[in-house]
Parts: C-alpha cells; structure tokens; sequence
C-alpha cells in the first residue's frame, strides 16, 4: 500500500491517494484534478473513492468533478447534505470497497459534519484521514464558522481528538489542514504523524480539561481570510471544472467597461513592481500564496486583469485563483507602456532600512497578523495587518509628509502594502527579503 502526498503549500493543504492493488482512495482533492488523476494512472490505479472530510473552507473541493471523470464513489460526510449524488458517511458504518474498507469516524469540531476517514484492509485498520480534526501537534481551529458556534465546536473538537488518539499506536494519520493553513489552530508542522506520536507531542493531547483546551484552541486563532465565506456554499452547492489557464492577451486600453470595475492584479517580479505599476492596481507577485492573497484582497467575483512580465508563465496563478474558486480572470496584460505605470516604490536591503529607521522621519508600519505583532515588535512602530489597510483604511497617525517605512516577515505583505499606500500618495519604502524579527536580531546583537 502507498499513500501519496500533493501539498498545495500556498494553502497548506495536503490531498492524499491511497493506492492499493490497483485500487485507488483520494482524498480532499483541491479543484485542479488532473495532477491526481494522473498519478493514478501512473500507478496503475482505478479510483475508487473520492472522499472528502468536511466542506473545506479554505478551497473549493475537486470531489464532485474527479468522482464524474472516473466513476468512482463519491463520499462525504453524511451531516454535509450536498446539492449533488454522494454516498452518506454514518459513523462507523463502513463503506465496503472490495479489499478496502472505508470507515467513516464523526469528528465535529472543525465544522459540524467533519468526518475522519479510517482505512482498513481486511480487519487491519492501514490509514487515518483526518482532514481538519486531528492535526500534526495541532487541531482543525473551530471559529471559523462563526464566534458564536466557536466554543460549542471547541468543545466538540476536545472529544474529537480524544476519539482518534484511542486508536492503535502505529496507525498513520494523513490531515488535510498542515503548516501554513489558516485552518489550523496553531502552527502545525510535518505533514504526517502517528497516532502513537501525536499521543505523545500533542500540547493539546496534554492539556488536563476540557475546558482548558477550549481556551488554548480559542486563543490561539489567526485572522480569517475574507474568501473563506464562499467556501463552504459553494462545496455545498457544486463545483464546475476548472477553467482555461490561459487568459486572453489584452492591453490597458481593452480593459472591458461594465457596472462593476476591472482589478488589475501585478503579478511581476517585487522589483519590477517597485519601478511602477499601474494607478490602482495591486502589486501581487507570483508566489505559493499568490490565490491567497489576491483572493482576500481583491473583491468577490469581481472580474480581474493580471499585468506579467512578457515571458512570464501565468498558468500558476489562474490556477491558484481556480482552486479558491475565482473564475473571474479576464486577460492578461503583458506590454505595459512605461508611462501609464506611474506608481512605484522603494525596497531596500536591511542595512539601509535601519539608517533610516534611525533618521528624524522614521515611521515604521508593521503590516503583519496581530499574532505576530503581539510576540514581538519594535518600539514605536505602527500596526496594521495587510487586509486591514483595504477595509479599515491606511492608520491615520502616518504621515504623507514624511517617508513610512513598511516591514513585514519577508517582504512580500510589505511590497503589497507598499502599492497601497503609494496610490495613497505616500512615499513607501519597503525592507526587503528581511522582516522585523530580522531587525529586532540586529537591535539584540547590537
């Protein structure tokens, strides 16, 4: 038996397929199924099943579309009531599949359906699926259906957890939710554990009470990105195929008209960004976390021009924006007149970022989470968490008159920043390929 992983780091998600004698298992598929499908075929595996664990809320589920494509069975929890054919998973009645067995663990406290996954073989319980429950020295968080269902899920969460570590010490876990998620309710790290080691190393195995895992869970949450809400209804509802990834090539002046006006999303390179983009748009490079960020900053269905560099490959992209269900990509723009990309800023190396730190018109702008701020900041500086510079506006203490310096962990939510504030009329200069843990190391050695 082999269990293979596809980590969509950007996400931190993993999907899984299981493959066993020819038969396969997949797991919480992200939307873009052709690289599962594929390896399917390349282990000379028919699929099966295809189960899903919860109604994601982080990314839209290629379940309904690689069950249709294969004819395999389609599983999900039985608490889920899709608009689609699936087969109901009842706690612990299994779901027999020839040599392989499916037997479905409720394990609410992520969401309210959430169910585990176990895999048997015969009699021999072979691997655990835990999607968004039990996670590598973490838990699936529990609020992000709302503050009011938070701590009845936090409590369902304990009793969930507590259901699964009874389980052999060797079974493998495989959870869906990994390091770099914000499902996960603290910072889970290896991909994969076993029941016996999460027994072990969990903190939150360890705590005492219930009542002190609910506190641990709750207070340890992380912002919610603004496009997990269409998550869930559109699981619920069905997903269609991917689209192309291949916009249409356009320039500034065929920008479609319309009610509802076009985003343009910088997808170049953070220096080329930094030479100028165009007035309103948002400096978004290509990254693992490019569909994250642009998914929560820019608004919902709105249609989306991409600015690329004229060989840059955009495929990643519309894939990432694909996979969180955002369809709305109207062309691609790659012949930028100079004179039209009027708004640019500075990045600078680590060094000179803290001669003008010292300087008379320092004012420093500290764009990450509150959590991060909380654990450790520089005196003086400013807070406001990236999303927050669109919805609650730029902080009103800095001022147009005098540079602001932005920092972030590593550049990235800084030069992000940066082209807001810029189109804001201020002067942005951006510590680069460095962060404010960086600078508080130079002010201890120093």
């Amino acid at each position: 038996m082999d269990v293979l992983t596809f980590r969509t780091p950007g996400l931190g998600d993993q999907t899984y397929l299981l493959v066993h004698e020819g038969q396969g298992v997949l797991v919480d598929p992200q939307r873009d199924i052709d690289r599962f499908l594929t390896a399917a075929a390349e282990h000379d595996a028919e699929l099966r099943f295809v189960l899903d664990t919860h109604l994601h809320n982080d990314y839209v589920s290629g379940a309904e579309q690689a069950a249709r494509t294969t004819g395999a069975e389609l599983v999900l929890p039985a608490a889920a009531a899709p608009a689609y054919p699936s087969t109901p998973a009842f706690h612990l009645e299994d779901i027999p599949g020839g040599k392989l067995r499916i037997r479905p663990i409720h394990t609410p406290g992520h969401t309210p359906e959430h169910t585990s996954y176990l895999v048997l073989l015969g009699d021999e319980p072979v691997a655990l699926f835990t999607g968004g429950s039990l996670l590598v020295a973490s838990a699936g968080r529990p609020d992000l259906l709302g503050q009011d269902r938070a701590r009845t899920l936090a409590t369902l969460q304990h009793q969930s957890l507590h259901r699964l570590a009874a389980l052999p010490d060797s079974l493998e876990v495989f959870p869906t939710h990994g390091q770099g998620s914000f499902c996960s309710a603290s910072g889970a790290g290896r991909s994969t554990s076993t029941i016996g080691r999460e027994r072990a190393e969990n903190p939150l195995l360890a705590l005492p009470t219930v009542d002190a895992f609910v506190e641990r869970l709750l207070g340890s949450a992380m912002p919610v990105p603004a496009f997990y809400q269409f998550m869930t209804p559109a699981n619920t509802l069905g997903v269609p195929a991917m689209p192309a990834p291949d916009p249409a090539p356009m320039t500034l002046d065929q920008l479609p008209d319309g009610s509802e006006p076009v985003h343009v999303v910088d997808v170049r390179p953070r220096a080329e960004q930094a030479r100028g983009i165009v007035p309103g748009s948002l400096p978004i490079a290509i990254a693992e976390d490019f569909g994250s960020w642009a998914g929560w900053l820019v608004p919902r269905h709105a249609p989306i021009a991409l600015v690329a560099g004229p060989d840059q490959d955009i495929t990643e992209p519309v894939i990432q924006l694909a996979q969180i269900g955002v369809d709305t990509v109207v062309g691609v723009i790659r012949d930028l007149p100079p004179q039209r990309a009027t708004v640019g800023f500075e990045l600078v190396d680590i060094d000179r970022f803290r001669e003008l730190m010292a300087g008379p018109d320092a004012q420093l702008l500290d764009v990450r989470m509150p959590a991060e701020w909380a654990s450790a900041s520089i005196e003086g500086s400013t807070q406001r968490f990236l999303p927050d510079l669109l919805t609650t506006g730029i902080p009103a203490e800095l001022d147009r008159d005098r540079p602001v310096l932005i920092a972030c962990g590593s550049g990235r939510r800084a030069s992000i920043a940066a082209g807001i504030l810029a189109e804001a009329g201020y002067r942005a200069i951006v510590l680069d390929q460095a962060g404010i843990p960086d600078l508080l190391a130079h002010a201890d050695a120093a």
